[in-house]
């Protein structure tokens, strides 16, 4: 499978979003398009898949779409069930339409067989099985139980009907459904806004085992640094391709950036030598020959651009606390959260300066917690203790929504209405509200906007406990990097909750965690926390290591399937080994080795290639003892 964009373009009315979109997704590639808000990363989504938005771009080549395969492209779209009346079992085995009625058939030919003995017979059974085996459908079953217990549902909801969910369960029940049809090219907008930390870790194993092209837009840098192997970035207009995950890119970046504008300075430096010394003698009769030559120098130079520089723009903010807590911060013992039943039981101390981050799945209390500790909420039961001088900022995602028709100039000046008109000036355009930007409606701001509204409003009450419940949610990465970066300098107590493991593992001091019904408090960072905490296997959705039940076995059959296998990777391991022979050959060419650019990918290149080749390996070893196993349990 190959599909590839050459030059083109995306305009809405007379405003061009995109002007030169060179793009390619191929094979089992995991590609990622990244970019600040607003710069047009879901309008590249929308344009692979409505090739009709494509005009010609800017750029010299061809205008052109090439689609090797037909491949099918699978997008999460406006939720729209046929029927709201059958169950969320029902709708999810759409799916496994052709493997159900392959069952059924299979079903019927064996009992058929019990009586006909023909040749024919026996090989339309052959032929079933092989396509039954060929889709998977010996591990169908377990696919979609893990993937309905991963994504938060009991085993009662796969009987309730659609009508009976909420909005969010719908679109989780259409984004199981869009991962278990394994379209050819799967793409996936912000797919971990609104998961827990658990799902998103199985959905991170999940895709990077998915045997076809998955194209992802996230601001997750955790998520994108375990699947991705190429990114998109969209900066300025321009699109740029870089091979590797997140971490490397944001290297290459800058590796990038800083060659190219040393580029232009020398070039710039050149330049100005050459002219100056055109200048001086071109008025000369004995030096006019000379100085033309250098102008004509000049002129023949292929001229290196001033390299842009990265759009950092985003709010600041020198952030102070009012006065000091008294050491004792927070003390919780017993405290039982919820509404009508009790959600969870939480106990722990928490001291000046220390930053508590709260993780878990969703619907276990979290939020409920952070409400109960601001009065939003009753303790059903239990008691906790707010210490001395502490002073509460509160920050929810329902505060950040908010919808109202005033300016948000007017919705600032009402809760501090002691200040000047310069003073509102310069704290909302410390959030990036500039001139006639304050005087927009809160209704009509997008939901970064309403976050940094938020965020303004109650960082100028300079409190000394901040309680902050998903803060990073419609904030794109620069954003992510600033909150981190002013929440690590910031002299007081803090509590948040997060599913942005990346934002977590920067900010958090100690954890606590809301997991299989109990929660535990653990006094180090979230490195330490996943190093020590009780991990149970992980399920895998695909290449299970467990021997597979098969209800109709052929030994000779799945003998010659793993003697198949074993060749197979064999095969691969030496391809991969070949290409690093060539690689280290490239390393001892003298305009490879004196260029440390070209040294690092090489090497870089060759990492990663050892990584695959190790991974093969080990799977080679289990299809090696697989083999073995089969070969002395059936003597063959």
């Amino acid at each position: 499978m190959n599909y590839r964009i050459t030059n083109g373009a995306v305009s809405y009315g007379a405003e061009t979003i995109l002007e030169e979109i060179n793009f390619e997704v191929k094979g089992k590639q995991k590609v990622a398009i990244v970019g600040r808000n607003g710069s047009g990363k879901s309008t590249l989504l929308k344009a692979i898949i409505d090739n009709e938005l494509l005009s010609e771009g800017i750029g010299t080549e061809k205008f052109n779409i090439y689609k090797e395969g037909k491949p099918v492209i699978g997008y999460l779209k406006q939720i729209d069930f046929e029927d709201d009346n059958i169950t969320m079992l029902d709708e999810i085995l759409k799916v496994y339409k052709e493997i159900i009625d392959l069952e059924k058939k299979i079903e019927n030919i064996v009992i058929e067989m019990q009586n006909n003995k023909s040749e024919d017979l026996a090989k339309e059974y052959s032929k079933l099985q092989d396509r039954y085996e060929f889709l998977e459908g010996y591990t169908y079953k377990k696919e979609y139980e893990t993937a309905i217990k991963k994504f938060g549902f009991s085993n009662e909801d796969k009987h309730k009907r659609l009508s009976e969910f909420s909005g969010g369960q719908r679109t989780k029940i259409a984004f199981i459904k869009l991962l278990l049809s394994k379209p050819d090219i799967l793409l996936l907008d912000e797919p971990t806004n609104h998961l827990d930390i658990t799902t998103i870790e199985w959905l991170e194993n999940y895709l990077k085992n998915y045997t076809k092209a998955v194209v992802i837009v996230s601001h997750d840098r955790m998520f994108l640094n375990k699947i991705i192997d190429k990114i998109y970035e969209i900066e300025y207009g321009t699109i740029t391709e870089y091979t590797g995950n997140y971490e490397f890119f944001e290297k290459q970046k800058r590796i990038n950036y800083e060659k190219q504008l040393k580029d232009f300075e020398y070039q710039q430096k050149e330049i100005k030598r050459l002219t100056e010394i055109a200048d001086r003698f071109r008025y000369k009769p004995t030096k006019a020959k000379m100085a033309l030559s250098k102008l004509k120098q000049v002129e023949r130079m292929i001229k290196v651009e001033e390299p842009n520089k990265y759009d950092l723009k985003t709010f600041k903010t020198n952030f102070n606390i009012e006065k000091e807590s008294g050491n004792n911060v927070l003390n919780l013992e017993n405290l039982e959260i919820g509404y009508n039943d009790v959600l969870s039981k939480v106990s722990f101390k928490l001291y000046k300066g220390q930053k508590l981050g709260i993780i878990g799945s969703n619907g276990t209390g979290k939020s409920t917690l952070l409400k109960t500790l601001v009065g939003k909420e009753k303790a059903i039961n239990g008691n906790f203790e707010i210490g001395h001088n502490v002073q509460i900022g509160y920050f929810d995602q329902q505060i950040a929504q908010l919808n109202t028709n005033k300016t948000v100039f007017d919705e600032f000046y009402d809760e501090f209405p002691n200040l000047t008109v310069t003073e509102i000036r310069n704290s909302l355009a410390a959030f990036m509200f500039y001139g006639e930007d304050v005087f927009k409606q809160i209704n009509m701001l997008s939901g970064g906007e309403k976050v940094r509204l938020a965020l303004c409003k109650i960082l100028k009450t300079k409190p000394n406990l901040l309680i902050l419940d998903e803060p990073t949610n419609h904030m794109d990465i620069v954003g992510k990097e600033t909150l981190e970066n002013m929440l690590s300098e910031y002299k007081g107590t803090l509590i948040f909750v997060s599913h942005d493991r990346f934002f977590v593992n920067k900010i958090a001091n100690c954890i606590l965690s809301f997991e299989n019904g109990k929660t535990q408090f653990y006094d180090y960072g979230y490195d330490y926390y996943l190093e020590k905490r009780t991990q149970e296997p992980k399920e895998k959705l695909i290449n299970k290591k467990e021997e597979k039940v098969k209800i109709y076995s052929n030994p000779l059959k799945d003998k010659d399937k793993l003697e198949r296998k074993v060749k197979k990777l064999e095969e691969e391991i030496a391809e991969k080994e070949e290409k690093i022979n060539n690689l280290q050959k490239e390393l001892l060419k003298e305009e490879v080795y004196t260029d440390y650019l070209e040294v690092e990918k090489i090497q870089e290149n060759i990492k990663i290639i050892n990584g695959e080749i190790e991974q093969q390996f080990n799977l080679w070893e289990e299809v090696q003892e697989e083999l073995e196993n089969l070969k002395n349990k059936f003597n063959l």
